[in-house]
């Protein structure tokens, strides 16, 4: 076993990632405050072609260096947009045909190991900001909530972590990932 080097992992370049087919999945950031976060989910969002991501209230937005610290480039590869107001792109996403999913501890929220998404189904994965979560207001509009279950000492994820476990779990054998 060795280390595969760049040549062998044959990354597709920026032009050809653009014209692959996108898993019909947006990162909605409520207020995420960490610019350092906001590059990792587009890092992310870039390792599981997701269709976009809105940027929310007081998420920053590229060009950014600090963004591109951690994004390292997806930045300039994933589709975002940007939003006043989190309400705002809830709206737009649903008039999409986007089903809207907060990621948070709610009553009535489903496990994610025990949820099954619908390949043929559009969803937006509302992130929360690193102190405040998911915006009641936000959580009250959502299609259900799901839960990443924890079993220590603390109740809470990073942001960033919390996108990638959310969209392995989302994006598991979706087809438009067996596009090379």
């Amino acid at each position: 076993m060795h280390k595969l080097t760049i040549e062998e992992m044959q990354r597709v370049d920026a032009a050809t990632y653009r014209s692959l087919p996108k898993v019909p999945v947006v990162m909605v950031l409520d207020n995420v405050r960490s610019l350092h976060n906001v590059g990792s989910v587009f890092r992310t969002a870039d390792a599981f072609r997701c269709a976009g991501i809105a940027l929310c209230g007081i998420t920053a937005c590229p060009p950014s260096a600090e963004i591109h610290k951690t994004a390292l480039g997806a930045e300039d590869v994933v589709a975002w947009r940007y939003y006043a107001d989190t309400l705002e792109a809830v709206a737009a996403l649903r008039s999409e045909g986007y089903t809207i999913v907060a990621i948070e501890q709610v009553s009535g929220s489903t496990d994610l190991t025990s949820w099954q998404p619908e390949q043929q189904r559009r969803y937006a994965f509302v992130l929360g900001n690193e102190v405040k979560g998911v915006q009641q207001a936000v959580v009250d509009t959502a299609d259900f909530a799901l839960e990443i279950p924890q079993y220590g000492t603390k109740h809470s994820l990073n942001v960033s972590v919390t996108a990638g476990i959310v969209l392995w779990q989302a994006t598991k054998g979706h087809a438009a990932l067996t596009t090379p």
